[in-house]
């Protein structure tokens, strides 16, 4: 059923497939109604039958209700996810900001915080090792860590202390200001 549910395309397949059948069922009830020459005593066949055609309708209901739900659900769910990878993204980058870190250290920050190694990031840049490293250990030194674990542990810190509160470099900058 977890496929089901990653999937409303096939959910929806599976309830039109139900519709159908329940309005073949339906179509055969009134049928078998239309023939019926007396109400009471009530043949069970036929009351069998319409009570499945209608259990099988308020079924296709129900599961007509859920997909909207879980179809809802998903596209709240998506935005938050969308909000939250903004607001980091945001928070970062406050404090890339009040760390005072030039450009070139600004992108070797965010390819560190994303877990590429030196040589991966000097390729990306096209620069050497030496030089990514160089500019490591400015973003450490102006981050007051010593390394790139302290670092992601620092912004980490931050953001489950609460994404309102301002970098702490930054807080400096505003009393002295």
């Amino acid at each position: 059923m977890r496929g089901l549910s990653e999937n409303p395309a096939a959910l929806a397949a599976l309830i039109l497939a139900q519709g159908v059948c329940a309005g073949v069922f339906l179509f055969d009830v009134v049928l078998d109604g239309g023939e019926l020459t007396r109400l009471w005593p009530l043949d069970w066949h036929f009351a069998v039958e319409a009570a499945a055609v209608l259990g099988l309708i308020a079924g296709i209901a129900f599961e007509i209700r859920v997909l909207l739900r879980l179809l809802a659900r998903k596209a709240h769910l998506e935005r938050q996810v969308s909000m939250a990878a903004s607001a980091l993204h945001d928070v970062i980058d406050a404090h890339f900001l009040a760390w005072g870190l030039t450009a070139s250290e600004h992108d070797v920050a965010w390819f560190t915080v994303k877990g590429l190694p030196i040589a991966e990031i000097a390729r990306l840049r096209g620069s050497a090792d030496g030089t990514v490293k160089s500019h490591l250990n400015a973003i450490y030194r102006k981050a007051g860590v010593t390394n790139r674990g302290e670092l992601l542990s620092l912004l980490i810190e931050d953001l489950m202390d609460g994404a309102d509160r301002a970098p702490p470099a930054s807080a400096a900058q505003e009393q002295s200001a």
